[in-house]
């Protein structure tokens, strides 16, 4: 095998690819990458046998054939080249890596041990733009929960109903809802767990004009992305129930600035702590909302924001990083704060035409 290819297009495509190597795994040839040259493009792909990535680059290739290079090692060197074109060349036992006046050796693995792309019936499948994809999968993702001991609730809930897409995460102190129209879409009602680091993943890849393909099958998901192809479990199990956690209705509501709001709970959290959190404090008849804290062995802190409330006087207190998290995600000027009473949830809300929900557990008020 033998091929040319632009520092820079190679290191791009590494990088992505690299995500699927494998760190634990005891068969060796999975830490490394598979590389195919054919035609006049280069096809890599790496695995867990969990997760599997494709991707296909132009290149010019002289000598057609396969070889595995270490995942890591290979990226590193590539990614350390000077900005000139790479030429790759490799044997049954070695890879020659050259560029400019820098020449590498290494040992390549025989490709013949490395398990083949995985091929799936799909049956379920959608197109979104990259755009609206990733700041959907942003908006939910800080969400998953990070307890490997309920899987179910370390994926995100994707569900296509009625031509409007929607993604749910929960780690049960706090709910997140993005949904967006997708109107063009002829796809069947669509309803899958997927996992939330491997959307993260895909959200944080270059920006593109191309949309992002969804695709069901049996146990498995298939996202595409111009030249890029990523097959992943689905997780199995039933996802909660959240729609029995979204109140009817709300007894107090605030239109707070968004910005004012985030920097005041963030001067009040140097005050308290996760077992002190920051209260809210609505008040009508002022249209203020107090935000607070408090830590017996520091002090205390108290601060007001003008804001517009209608409905009952409340006071809520919430873990403050949970609130910032739910913050960070809402891109309007300002919020709603919809709150029904101190022990029960409240849920920030963005107004139109965001369609943003998030929802969270209160603390006790001692």
């Amino acid at each position: 095998m033998k091929f040319s290819i632009n520092r820079t297009e190679l290191a791009n495509a590494l990088s992505i690819v690299l995500k699927g190597v494998s760190t634990r795994s005891t068969l060796p040839v999975l830490s490394g990458i598979l590389i195919e040259a054919a035609g006049d493009k280069i096809i890599l792909q790496a695995t867990d046998l969990e997760l599997s990535i494709q991707y296909s680059v132009a290149a010019l290739v002289e000598e057609e054939g396969r070889t595995v290079v270490p995942g890591k090692l290979f990226s590193e060197i590539v990614k350390n080249l000077p900005d000139a074109a790479v030429h790759v060349e490799a044997t049954d036992e070695q890879a020659f890596v050259t560029c400019d006046t820098s020449s590498f050796s290494i040992r390549a693995l025989n490709a013949e041990d490395f398990p083949g792309f995985p091929r799936v019936d799909v049956h379920q499948k959608i197109e979104i733009p990259f755009h609206q994809f990733s700041t959907m999968v942003k908006r939910v993702s800080r969400v998953v929960s990070k307890d490997e001991s309920r899987a179910i609730l370390t994926g995100v809930l994707i569900t296509l109903e009625a031509g409007v897409l929607r993604m749910v995460a929960t780690d049960s102190y706090r709910l997140a809802i993005t949904d967006a129209p997708l109107p063009n879409s002829s796809a069947d009602e669509f309803h899958a767990v997927i996992s939330g680091s491997f959307l993260s993943e895909i959200a944080s890849l270059p920006k593109t004009e191309s949309p992002v393909s969804l695709a069901l099958a049996d146990n498995q998901i298939v996202v595409t992305c111009e030249d890029t192809v990523f097959i992943n479990r689905r997780i199995e199990g039933n996802f909660p129930n959240y729609k029995q956690l979204l109140p009817d209705g709300y007894a107090t509501r605030a239109t707070i600035e968004v910005d004012k709001l985030v920097a005041s709970v963030r001067r009040a959290s140097l005050l308290g702590s996760t077992s002190s959190p920051v209260r809210f404090d609505l008040n009508n008849a002022s249209q203020t909302v107090q935000i607070s804290a408090a830590s017996q062995d520091v002090g205390s802190a108290q601060e007001i924001i003008s804001c517009a409330i209608e409905g009952e006087d409340v006071e809520i207190a919430f873990n403050y990083a949970y609130v910032l998290d739910g913050l960070g995600s809402i891109a309007t000027a300002e919020v709603y704060l919809e709150v029904q009473s101190a022990l029960k949830p409240g849920i920030f809300r963005a107004l139109e035409p965001e369609n943003f929900l998030y929802l969270v557990m209160p603390v006790r008020i001692s």
